[in-house]
């Protein structure tokens, strides 16, 4: 299995919606894009599926080295020899991917956010800096569209976290900031026994549609001139906000119990639609 052929298979098992936004991209780009999500995937998975923390914390430390050996044209593992021809063409930053290591291993460092300030670092690292790399490989021409992929990275998430409330909650983690649960007279313990009340309701209505604000502030500041080269970012942005809108449709107390995801017809489905006519 060439390194290449390693990235596409972690990206295929995954079934991520991002996955599906860049099957359309031109095969230079899709190369590139497949193995920076497949280094994303690497780094969430020894949080998710290490149970032993010191060796999460050492694995992770390893990464941080590989990416120095990738930077200095000698990686070892098939993902960063997969981006190794990729920095010669896109302007990816080494202390972007350090960023993304530094997101995960926050989930090793606090299990609660005191505020959606606090969370916000978190989501910067684990997605705002993944959209600004994503649009360096998409390309473009004005720097607003910066601005927009650090927005787009901030809704994704927020949307990432709204989806797996309850399957967060099984690993003793929760993401919702602490005074918002006080806000809306939530205790933590209502979430982590999965209680589905009306309090729960209303405040999951607002982070809804705070993450609806930020795909509407990302689209506002997305220069006209690189709409078209960000499209797959524009595609994936339309299979996350249906998924937004399933589980508001749904009752978006459900979360709790069960992970909401669109099947693969209906991603790629989207993915085309949004393709071709925006």
């Amino acid at each position: 299995m060439t390194p290449d052929q390693y990235c596409e298979d972690k990206a295929a098992k995954s079934g991520s919606s991002f996955y599906y936004s860049f099957r359309f991209l031109p095969e230079e780009k899709r190369r590139a894009i497949t193995a920076l999500y497949a280094f994303c995937r690497e780094v969430d998975d020894v949080v998710d599926e290490t149970h032993d923390e010191g060796v999460a914390r050492t694995t992770l430390n390893w990464w941080r080295g590989e990416v120095d050996q990738l930077y200095a044209g000698s990686p070892q593992h098939p993902v960063t020899r997969a981006l190794l021809p990729v920095l010669k063409t896109f302007n990816l930053s080494r202390e972007h991917f350090l960023e993304i290591i530094d997101g995960m291993e926050m989930d090793l460092d606090q299990a609660r956010y005191a505020s959606f300030k606090d969370l916000q670092l978190y989501c910067y690292r684990v997605a705002s800096v993944v959209g600004l790399m994503a649009a360096e490989i998409f390309g473009y021409t004005d720097r607003k569209t910066l601005k927009y992929a650090h927005d787009l990275g901030i809704a994704f998430q927020l949307t990432n976290i709204i989806r797996d409330v309850g399957e967060d909650a099984r690993r003793g983690r929760l993401y919702l900031p602490v005074d918002e649960l006080q806000r809306y007279n939530v205790p933590a313990a209502d979430v982590f026994n999965f209680r589905q009340t009306a309090e729960f309701k209303s405040l999951m209505a607002f982070q809804i549609d705070r993450a609806e604000q930020y795909y509407r502030q990302a689209f506002e500041q997305l220069p006209k001139a690189d709409r078209k080269a960000q499209r797959p970012g524009l595609l994936m942005a339309a299979i996350y906000r249906a998924t937004l809108a399933e589980i508001r449709r749904d009752g978006a107390d459900k979360v709790l119990n069960q992970r909401l995801s669109l099947t693969p017809i209906r991603k790629l489905w989207l993915a085309w639609r949004t393709w071709w006519f925006g």
